[in-house]
Parts: structure tokens; sequence; C-alpha cells
């Protein structure tokens, strides 16, 4: 192999929270609990789990069920607007802080009895936005909030922070049903992240490599790529285990509805989320991005479409220049729930001017277009376990409930839409077709 001009690809990843130990996920246990300046946010969140605040939506939900999140929400209502100036002194405090009140937040909205108004109060409404604001985040729960910062060691001594965590030593920090099922469904795509570290080590050393240009930088980008196929499939592994760990038809039941936004206001069909107590705070407005939780907020797999260029191509024509990755809007929204720098990581790798792809197309080389494939179809793999997750967990029941809806005489029209909105079948199906065609023919050598 001969060296080739290569565009510069100095891209420390490291400068973007990335540890390739855990991927996006922190390095150290996330915090476990704010200091006791606001432990009454704490509070009120330990107390809907312990007393198991029902969906307002649960078929047959008692009295006394109804009750007690009526009461629930009064204590929310009556909470008072605790300070988040100090907050701001510290990443650590304000991601925990945005957790927690993310996850009262929907306990609120979704206790509340189906065709009663969304309000919610000063309380919750000004520390909340203002917090978001901080982070750049919108004030709802994102992947960040139930999965990247959502866990701890199961050995107690490995909270310090002082070790890595590891696949087999995770549990849940917080979740809406107490169960195994739904700490099982985290859980699989926090191993995922974590075990997605590697796959940005190797992400680093194929661009290190392409900076250096040397003799035999193409040999080491293709044993890159080959060892970056092999991960890949592990992550495949990894994210199939969910099967084993959660039920479908109670995530589709009891999980999933507490994880959903809401459709933008000009939905008529969607209760409005109203947030009370904006005219406090001039610095604050009605938010405009309020879906729910997705792993299409995944840092992770947005990142390796982006390096392997598998959004600029479809069907194997490139949408426009190679150096432009035509992400499709919905990909683009779900970057807006993502950390910041994370965010910051994708624009930069997008920005960067070596082009993976085009390095691939030049280079001539039987053994790195085969190795490059080979990255890509491992992809490819990983989506196609995406919609056979997608297809177990949503679809399906959502189909089922459908039926029972029909039966009882109610109606429930359109697609089948995941916790962030979109219409996931299609959705996803485009996502895999732009990774198949992505794939060089051999004939092109």
């Amino acid at each position: 192999m001969g060296s080739l001009d290569i565009p510069s690809a100095v891209l420390n990843l490291r400068d973007f929270d990335i540890n390739f130990d855990t991927g996006f996920l922190p390095r150290q246990t996330p915090l476990l609990r704010l200091p006791s300046k606001w432990e009454a946010w704490e509070l009120i969140l330990e107390s809907a789990i312990h007393d198991r605040i029902k969906l307002g939506e649960t078929s047959g939900l008692s009295e006394e069920e109804r009750e007690k999140s009526e009461s629930w929400r009064n204590h929310v209502r009556a909470l008072p607007v605790l300070p988040t100036a100090e907050l701001k002194e510290s990443e650590v405090f304000l991601r925990r802080a945005h957790h927690v009140l993310t996850y009262i937040l929907h306990f609120y909205v979704h206790s509340i009895l189906p065709h009663d108004p969304i309000s919610i109060p000063p309380s919750l409404t000004l520390p909340l936005l203002r917090v978001s604001a901080e982070l750049l985040l919108p004030p709802t729960m994102s992947y960040s909030d139930d999965v990247l910062h959502n866990w701890k060691p199961k050995t107690p001594h490995f909270e310090s922070g002082g070790e890595v965590p590891t696949i087999d030593n995770l549990r849940c920090q917080t979740s809406f049903t107490g169960s195994a099922d739904e700490d099982g469904f985290y859980l699989s795509t926090v191993r995922v992240e974590l075990r997605g570290g590697a796959v940005l080590e190797l992400m680093q050393a194929i661009l290190n490599d392409a900076s250096t240009n040397d003799k035999l930088a193409l040999q080491r980008i293709t044993d890159s790529l080959t060892k970056m196929a092999v991960i890949i499939k592990e992550l495949r592994a990894l994210l199939l285990g969910v099967r084993e760990e959660c039920n479908p038809e109670y995530f589709f039941r009891e999980i999933r509805p507490w994880l959903v936004g809401t459709e933008p206001a000009e939905d008529s069909a969607t209760r409005p989320w109203v947030f009370e107590g904006l005219d406090q705070d001039p610095n604050l407005q009605a938010p405009a991005e309020l879906s729910g939780s997705s792993a299409a907020q995944s840092t992770l797999i947005q990142g390796l479409d982006t390096f392997l260029g598998v959004d600029t191509y479809t069907l194997g024509e490139p949408k426009e220049s190679p150096h432009h990755v035509n992400v499709s809007p919905f990909a683009q929204r779900m970057r807006l729930y993502m950390p910041r720098r994370h965010r910051e990581f994708l624009a930069q790798l997008v920005s960067n001017p070596f082009s993976l792809r085009e390095l691939v197309a030049n280079a001539k080389d039987a053994c790195l277009q085969e190795a490059y494939n080979g990255a890509v179809l491992a992809l490819k793999e990983f989506r196609d376990a995406h919609m056979i997750i997608v297809t177990l967990y949503i679809i399906g029941p959502g189909r089922r409930a459908a039926r029972e809806a029909a039966e009882a005489g109610l109606t429930r029209e359109g697609p089948v839409k995941g916790s962030a909105g979109g219409d996931l079948a299609r959705l996803l199906k485009d996502f895999r077709d732009r990774t198949t065609g992505a794939v060089f023919p051999e004939k092109k050598l």
C-alpha cells in the first residue's frame, strides 16, 4: 500500500466528553443525589416511585389510585421554587437536576387523567426551564436522562467513581415502574453505549492515521475498520439482549407511556403541556421542543453514520457532495436532545475535511474497501436488529392495542410512533436503506 494525499483529519475526541473506556457515558458514576438545598426534589421523586404512581390512562384505575396521584401532584404544586443559580457552578449538579426534574415532569404529566388539561406548576416549570437553558437541552426527558446518566454499579464501593463500569456490573438509578423489565430495557442500551467506547477509540485511531499519511497508514486504517466491524456486531448482540430482560407487552403498556413527550402545539389531537409561571421570569419562554426520550438521540449511532458516510448515500448514489452529510430532518432534530459537547462532536465530525468514504474510493485498494464494506454492513445489521426490537416492542403491541381499541368502539389513527414521535417503520427503513446504499459495489475496483 502506498500513501495518499489525505486532507488533515486532526480531531481529538476526548475534547467532547468522550472517554474510550465508557464512550458517551460519563466515566464516573453519575451523581446519585443533589446536595441538601435541593433535597425537596429528590424526596418528591422518591415519593412517586415509592407510592407506585400510576399512569392516568391505566384501564380500571381505582378511586384510591386516582386520589394518590392527585395528592402527589398537589405536593409538587406546593413545592417552593428552589433557586438554581448555584447549580450552574457544576455540570454534574446540572445533569442530576435535569434527570430528577424531568422524571418528576413525566410522572406529573402522565399521571393526569386522559381528558384533563395538563398544567405544570411554577415549582416545576421555573427550575426545569432554567436548568435546561444552562445545559442547552429541551425541558423534557431525553436519552441522556434515562440512559446516559441513569446507571450506577451494582457493587457499592464502585460508586466512589474510582472504577470504570463494566457491562456486567450495572444497575439503574431511577425508573417509573420499579420493575426489572424497565431496568433491563434501559440497561441494554447502557451496555451498547459502554461497549461503544471501543468503536470511538478505533475512530480516533483512523483519524490519527489519516493525519500521519505514512506508507503504513492505509494498512492500519484497514485493520481498524476490520476491528470496528467486529465490535459493531457485538453492539448488535447487546441490543438484542433486551429480549431476555424486558417483556414487550409490559414495555408497551406500562413503561413506554411514561417516556413520551408531546407533539407540536398545532397538532389539535394532542393536549398541550402548559408551563405555568413563565411570567415570573422574562428570560424564559414556552418550550418548542418536548419530544420524549429516543434511541435516535444516541450520539454513538449518529456518529457512526457520519464517520462512515452513511447519511451521504442512498442506494449507492451520493445525495450531495461527499463532504456534506445529508442528515434526515428527524435525526437532525434528535441532536437537540444530545448533551451539548456531544452535539459539538457531531458538528466537528461533519466539518472535518477528512472523508473516510472518499479515502476508500480514491485508494482503489481491495482490502481497504472490503474492510470499509464490512463495517458498513455490520452497521446495517445493527439497524436490522433495531427494527426487530421496534417491531417486537412497539409496532406489534401497538397494532394489538389498536385492534383492542377498535373492538371497544374506539379508534386509533395513523402509524405507530416512537416515544419521540415519527413514523417508526418508515424512519427505520430509511436509515437501513441509507446504510445499505453506502456499500461499495465490487465493480468499482
